[in-house]
């Protein structure tokens, strides 16, 4: 099992986000943690798990007595002995006070927001740190914590020479995980809503080419669309949502997934302090499970094992779920080698058709637009089993 933790306190806001989030105040700490722990009693059942994430907001903006507070009520987590726990932090409220209180309570991972080295794009981005602060946090932190991961945002700007300096001073922090993520304007965030405009696409893709390229020349194993680390530190928790496992999800808008049941809590803070905590809860269709575990599936480069989703489904998936085969007639994958029995290379799949396939799919656009697409995303990788068309 695998639990995520929602803290949504943050002592700023910015601009790009449209998670879940509330400006920092002391006076809705206590109150807030407190409901945490009643709802965690109320809900875990005792099983073992491996991985815990904590995330935002900005966990790291809690004071030291109050992380102390949170890091007491996970204890109540069975812990295999092997896990995985990730808390997510910025540049400017991490602090060595606080690196202490997170290893002593067992963090062995930790991500951190850096987004940029370029002071222009930090400013848009609504962050505060500088290139040295980066530098200097991200080399104490190792002290502490040697699995790091930091968040890179590109296509900011039309200037791919911005995000050719942010990735080479990436690569020389030296850390075990890099994810990268193209600036997308999401509704009633302060950049949509103050009317700023996105690059051009194929600058877009040429920029995630280079990331791509410059990452795995640097030992980067690219094992999801926006997400490289090198041998053996992928991110174990992220997987459980890419594989479609079960996991929990406790604090205000946190999402659970168990047996094919989605509970989402409530984002109003105010009932969630009154202790009305689940916003939704849906049993989702065996149609609707499959569509999840293959679109979540496609985010891996190793993508979907046919012999498990079979186990979990009792079919193979060609006959049920007709997104790949459809996909194939439109020339928008193509078929790779086979690996191995069980895992196997299969298809070549654009970051733009799964984020919205559909759109792709129901598209008879003609010869030469399927040449166009076929041409432009020849060379971005998700794969999956030959097994199947």
């Amino acid at each position: 099992m695998s639990i995520y933790i929602h803290i949504p306190f943050c002592n700023s806001i910015c601009s790009y986000c449209d998670f879940c989030k509330i400006f920092y105040d002391k006076k809705y700490i206590k109150s807030y943690l407190d409901n945490l722990r009643n709802e965690i009693v109320d809900r875990y059942k005792g099983e073992e798990v491996n991985t815990i994430y904590i995330g935002g907001g900005t966990p790291s903006c809690l004071e030291d007595d109050e992380l102390v507070m949170l890091f007491d009520i996970i204890k109540v987590f069975n812990l295999s002995n092997d896990y995985e726990f990730t808390i997510e932090g910025n540049v400017e409220s991490i602090t060595e006070s606080k690196l202490n209180i997170m290893k002593k309570y067992g963090v062995n991972r930790i991500s951190i927001g850096v987004q940029s080295f370029d002071n222009d794009v930090i400013k848009l981005l609504g962050r505060r740190h500088t290139e040295k602060e980066v530098f200097d946090k991200i080399n104490l932190i190792k002290r502490y914590i040697d699995n790091v991961n930091i968040d890179i945002i590109y296509a900011a700007y039309n200037d791919i020479n911005i995000l050719k300096r942010d990735i080479d001073k990436a690569l020389k922090l030296d850390v075990k995980h890099i994810s990268t993520y193209s600036l997308i304007l999401e509704d009633n965030t302060l950049l949509k809503v103050n009317g700023f405009n996105g690059i051009d696409e194929d600058l877009d893709y040429e920029m995630y080419k280079y990331i791509e390229d410059i990452l795995e020349d640097n030992g980067y194993v690219h094992y999801e669309i926006s997400n490289y680390a090198k041998k053996g530190y992928e991110s174990r928790h992220n997987l459980v949502y890419w594989n479609n496992d079960n996991y929990y999800g406790f604090g205000l808008s946190s999402t659970s997934y168990i047996n094919g049941v989605r509970r989402v809590n409530t984002k109003n803070l105010a009932k969630y302090l009154d202790g009305e905590y689940m916003g939704s809860v849906e049993e989702e269709s065996i149609d609707i499970r499959m569509e999840n575990e293959v679109m979540l599936g496609l985010r891996k480069f190793n993508g979907i094992n046919l012999n498990s989703f079979k186990n979990t489904f009792d079919t193979y998936y060609k006959g049920k779920f007709e997104v790949v085969p459809r996909l194939y007639e439109e020339a928008l994958v193509q078929v790779l080698s086979k690996s191995s029995d069980e895992e196997v290379a299969g298809y070549q799949i654009p970051q733009d058709v799964i984020e919205n396939y559909q759109d792709y799919i129901h598209c008879k656009s003609g010869r030469k637009a399927k040449e166009e697409l076929r041409e432009r995303y020849s060379s971005t990788y998700w794969y999956y089993s030959d097994y199947i068309h």
